[in-house]
């Protein structure tokens, strides 16, 4: 019996490389169908072609008038800042001291911990997006909370425990050994339990001793397959800090290299300030960066350089970076990436927006053979998005004459209202009538 099969029409599109550098990077079925079998992909492709492959069985869905993609990659958010979005401050360091220190201090309870990740879940779900890579706090709590509320719902999802020993407040502290120890539990609890995957979290250099960071590169080499992430470059304020704290660094980034934390499957949030060399030492680690356009404009950190970027081939994914972000939503995120690239002199197309969402998400990851486009064994984790979902957009897109406009409006014009369903694993987890699945 093939009663697992699920066949989705609509207008299926995803990538198989950056459109900025291939001219053959995507795959665009107006009238496509998107096939599953359980949890994964078994097809996508023409309608036509393939509807008679369909066993009798299957059961087909009807999306036609709407548009299928895989499901949105958000490579750099703070799950315990959900309660402080949208916090008024003049910059970064004043916005953690007044907002974001008090906020994570809660987490110690794995009830209050609990509460905002299932929010945080719901929210990421209704807003399309499927995989996230998240920060939890300084609090194993706050780890164990936010990986069992993900596993229960099945999600791919990358978490770790916020690591820093100095200039935090004193009940935000661990110490080098402490939380090195703490990493290394949570690694052997959760990473690959299920779709889970674990990311050592040094929150960025100003609050790690250098004993942290060594002890960090230490774990990286012993786990070689679990994630890094953290922040770098964002704020000119901060990079004068880090020097003052890393004197014989030769740059803010690599002050990371020092200690072994440029490698694949190391996302760092921002790269804003990066010079030259930085952007070609991360080329050649493999260690990619997070853009996280809402929350530079929000607190005013600067714009991201894509020539000097593009030229290095360094590896670009998009972010929300709630809290600093003000929108849960990848699609806004889209609309504030488009004005960032305007604003520096470069014009970036929305097929490239969507790109970064996706696969550029995957393979900024290297999960690019597991999520990020519908090639055949991939996790069904996918997007429905309703063009008609708003009158604006209506209008508008009724009057497109090409995928790049009809891309273009959705990035432009939408938000968490064009997302007409979400799934995760082949299973339904929000859709616009209200419905989830937990």
């Amino acid at each position: 019996m093939s009663n697992t099969i699920q066949a989705y029409r609509g207008s299926v599109l995803h990538f198989n490389d950056d459109p900025a550098f291939a001219g053959d990077s995507y795959h665009w079925h107006e009238d496509g169908l998107l096939v599953v079998d359980g949890e994964r992909v078994l097809a996508a492709g023409d309608y036509d072609a393939l509807a008679a492959t369909l066993p009798a069985d299957a059961k087909l869905h009807d999306l036609r008038g709407k548009l299928i993609l895989p499901g949105f990659i958000d490579t750099h958010i703070h799950y315990p800042q959900s309660d402080m979005i949208a916090s008024p401050a003049p910059g970064l360091l004043p916005w953690l001291e007044t907002y974001t220190f008090p906020t994570e201090r809660k987490f110690q309870d794995p009830e209050h911990a609990g509460d905002v990740a299932r929010f945080f879940l719901d929210e990421l779900a209704r807003s399309g997006t499927t995989t996230a890579m998240v920060y939890c706090t300084v609090h194993p709590e706050s780890v164990d909370a936010f990986f069992t509320e993900s596993s229960a719902r099945n999600l791919r999802m990358i978490a770790g425990k916020v690591m820093m020993d100095r200039n935090a407040p004193d009940f935000l502290c661990d110490t080098a050994e402490s939380g090195a120890r703490d990493s290394e539990a949570l690694i052997r609890r959760w990473h690959k339990q299920g779709r889970q995957l674990y990311a050592l979290t040094p929150r960025f250099a100003p609050t790690s001793t250098e004993a942290q960071l060594e002890l960090t590169g230490d774990l990286a080499r012993a786990y070689p397959d679990t994630y890094i992430q953290s922040h770098v470059a964002e704020n000119t304020d901060e990079i004068a800090w880090v020097k003052t704290l890393y004197p014989q660094a030769r740059s803010y980034l690599d002050v990371y290299d020092r200690y072994g934390l440029l490698r694949e499957r190391a996302m760092y949030g921002h790269c804003i300030y990066l010079d030259d060399a930085d952007r070609a030492r991360m080329a050649d680690t493999g260690a990619a960066a997070a853009l996280c356009p809402t929350s530079n404009l929000f607190l005013g950190s600067g714009l991201f350089d894509f020539p000097a970027a593009d030229a290095a081939r360094m590896r670009l994914s998009l972010a929300t970076d709630v809290g600093g972000g003000t929108s849960f939503s990848m699609l806004r995120t889209m609309n504030e990436i488009y004005k960032v690239a305007r604003m520096g002199g470069t014009y970036l197309p929305a097929l490239r927006m969507f790109y970064l969402a996706t696969l550029g998400g995957a393979r900024s990851l290297r999960l690019e053979d597991t999520i990020g486009s519908f090639a055949p064994g991939n996790e069904a984790d996918f997007v429905v998005l309703d063009p008609q979902c708003t009158p604006l957009l209506a209008r508008r897109t009724d009057r497109c004459e090409s995928l790049e406009e009809l891309l273009f409006a959705l990035a432009l014009l939408g938000d968490d209202r064009a997302v007409a369903a979400t799934y995760s694993a082949g299973r339904l987890l929000a859709s616009s009538s209200g419905t989830a699945a937990h």
